[in-house]
């Protein structure tokens, strides 16, 4: 279950080919890009004439729904761009399809899938996802696919936007141990009683564990990442495999990420607290924050089924854990598997 090719292999002359899909190549076809005649750019071009950026985006009315892709395999899509308008991240709902599963494997909102969970864009630098000024979204997940796949983007907002896209491809054999993409998107908004948020769920393996984005509002002062992340794997029923010491500590983070009084962000290859809203207070019920970690150096592999969950925990005097009945948590999940 290997579907990403290593840096390392980058010299490897195979039978692979190149493909991208935009708006100025919808097909991604040979030879078929600045074929436009008409597009959103028609008019800057119309001194240029056909091949100069004529259809560089689409516009996306309310309610609708566009296909930013849809190509034949076998294939593994390599990286994903796509920038939009940034109020509405949370209200753009972005899907994949691969082969003939009607059900999509990634289902969620497109903010979320960025690691943008709040109002206000959060910029991250990351081998897997980088979020770059003012609104750049780019993936790198590796995405193979065997037969075909279908990527679609649904406008929920009351407004009609602008999407400039391009997802670049290769055309290459799948072996047979590839696994598909998949995410999981789940939101406990308050979380209620017990204080626990299940990140992923009925999943059936074998598969791999590979990332893990948190969106969170405490909604109680104080600090509130004392929570464990748990995984129950392969048959795990009350008591977990693997066990995290803290929120902060899954994030790589360290002490209540409180360095001299303030939160301090950081954006790293594998891990981050990347945004703190605002970032001038601390220990503030109001207060959002987004973190990520990939787990591409450490995946957690298992073979039968998975299960993972947050307890949401607090720190009261005198001494005491306080469960955040009253959090607001969205969770994005990325794992590798057998189709669902």
């Amino acid at each position: 279950m290997n579907p990403a090719r290593p840096a390392a292999d980058l010299w490897r002359l195979d039978a692979a080919r190149t493909r991208s899909i935009s708006p100025e190549n919808p097909t991604g076809a040979p030879g078929a890009g600045a074929r436009a005649s008409t597009g959103t750019g028609a008019h800057a071009a119309r001194e240029l004439g056909p091949g100069w950026k004529v259809s560089p985006s689409i516009h996306l009315a309310p309610g609708e729904n566009a296909v930013l892709a849809a190509v034949s395999g076998p294939g593994v899509f390599r990286h994903c761009w796509l920038t939009t308008d940034r109020a509405v991240l949370r209200r753009l709902t972005l899907r994949m399809h691969w082969d003939d599963d009607p059900r999509p494997a990634v289902d969620l909102p497109l903010g979320h899938f960025f690691c943008n969970g709040w109002e206000e864009l959060a910029l991250l630098g990351s081998e897997m996802m980088v979020v770059a000024p003012a609104g750049g979204l780019n993936s790198y997940w590796p995405m193979p696919f065997r037969s075909r796949a279908r990527i679609t983007l649904h406008n929920g907002s009351d407004r009609t936007v602008p999407v400039y896209y391009q997802f670049t491809y290769t055309e290459e054999d799948i072996p047979e141990s590839a696994a598909y993409l998949h995410t999981q998107w789940r939101r406990s908004s308050p979380l209620g009683t017990p204080a626990i948020h299940t990140i992923l769920d009925d999943v059936a393996g074998p598969g791999r564990y590979v990332g893990t984005y948190l969106a969170i509002q405490p909604g109680a002062p104080g600090w509130w990442g004392e929570g464990e992340l748990k995984f129950y794997l392969d048959g795990d029923t009350t008591h977990p495999t693997l066990c995290g010491t803290g929120t902060e500590d899954y994030f790589g983070g360290a002490w209540n990420f409180d360095l001299a009084g303030e939160y301090r962000t950081y954006s790293t290859p594998y891990l981050g607290l990347h945004q703190v809203l605002p970032p001038t207070e601390i220990y503030r019920p109001h207060q959002r924050f987004g973190m990520y970690r990939w787990h591409v150096r450490d995946p957690i592999c298992f073979q039968e089924e998975l299960r993972v969950t947050l307890q949401a925990l607090g720190w009261s005097d005198p001494q005491t854990y306080l469960p955040l009945e009253h959090a607001d948590i969205a969770t994005t999940a990325w794992w590798y598997g057998i189709q669902r």
